[in-house]
């Protein structure tokens, strides 16, 4: 505030780089989103993929030059524990909806869980739930919802790499899952409740993975972040390179003349990995942007270029 009690505008600053937020329950990826930009004070933000308000975990925001990777994270694989309460079908598939079955539960043991668990392994076919953000014609669908408009939704092919039980206890069953890209974990939560002989809907949903560059890193608290941008230079110490969010990708490093005419947008001659998108390096290993290899693996043209500042 002024002196006049008028409020300052902020001063928006250049920041270039991923911070790992630990989203919390109860907010929207993009309100956490303008509250870490606010805590920066950066000019340009995004995120890379929305959590839902009732989900936790690993969200990462990306500030500056590292916007340029938050769409490429999207097709990113992803791990998430889970728990589903059986017994009780929602009309969302999670704790937000009310209640539209109710079923007994069977009696359950760890094998019996596991054994059901087995058919979800391996490519999938699941059809999207109603409240999601899929459109038809312009329309997200949980709008048609919650105006008891159900429209026929053609499956999506994904993929389950991993599925395992972790906690059976008390009608609530708990499980971590590595997936594909549009994998729905409330739709497979209430597919493995139907396997088990009864209902269910997702009750907590937490994501601990998004692709491989984050293994292993810090996720900072909403919290702690604001109370951070009181101390210069913190939350700077906490950003990581954009190029680690694309450690999947290959790599190649260009000479100076190379680099030189590759930040010209010229396509450079080298061998590469074919057809693959690759990650491209100058002298010092200085990260200048993201390349295509032609089909023979002899070139790489350009795709987006890294710049020092916005």
């Amino acid at each position: 505030m002024t002196e006049y009690g008028v409020r300052s505008r902020p001063v928006w600053r250049a920041v270039n780089g991923i911070l790992l937020l630990d989203k919390p329950i109860g907010l929207s990826s993009n309100e956490a989103l303008q509250r870490v930009r606010r805590a920066l004070s950066a000019k340009k933000a995004g995120h890379t993929g929305s959590l839902d308000p009732l989900a936790s975990g690993l969200l990462p925001l990306c500030f500056g030059e590292a916007t340029k990777v938050a769409g490429l994270l999207l097709d990113a694989d992803k791990t998430y524990q889970a728990t589903v309460a059986l017994g009780i079908r929602t009309s969302t598939g999670d704790a937000e909806g009310s209640v539209v079955e109710q079923a007994a539960v069977p009696h359950l043991d760890d094998e019996m869980v596991a054994r059901a668990m087995t058919a979800f392994m391996g490519d999938q076919q699941q059809i999207p739930p109603m409240f999601s953000a899929l459109k038809r014609d312009g329309q997200p669908l949980y709008k048609l919802a919650r105006q008891g408009i159900e429209v026929t939704r053609e499956a999506r092919a994904i993929r389950i790499d991993q599925l395992r039980l972790l906690e059976l206890r008390d009608g609530h069953l708990s499980f971590e899952v590595a997936c594909s890209k549009g994998t729905y974990v409330r739709t497979l939560a209430e597919d493995l409740a139907v396997a088990l002989g009864t209902v269910g809907h997702l009750v907590a949903l937490r994501r601990t993975a998004l692709g491989r560059g984050f293994d292993g890193r810090v996720m900072h608290r909403l919290d702690a972040i604001e109370a951070a941008a009181n101390e210069p230079g913190q939350l700077e110490r906490w950003l990581i390179p954009a190029d680690v969010a694309l450690i999947s990708w290959p790599a190649v490093t260009l000479d100076e003349f190379e680099a030189r005419s590759f930040t010209q947008g010229q396509a450079v001659s080298l061998a590469a990995p074919a057809d693959a998108r690759v990650r491209v390096y100058g002298p010092r290993a200085r990260f200048i942007g993201l390349g295509q290899s032609d089909p023979l693996g002899v070139e790489v043209r350009p795709v987006r270029l890294w710049v020092e500042s916005d």
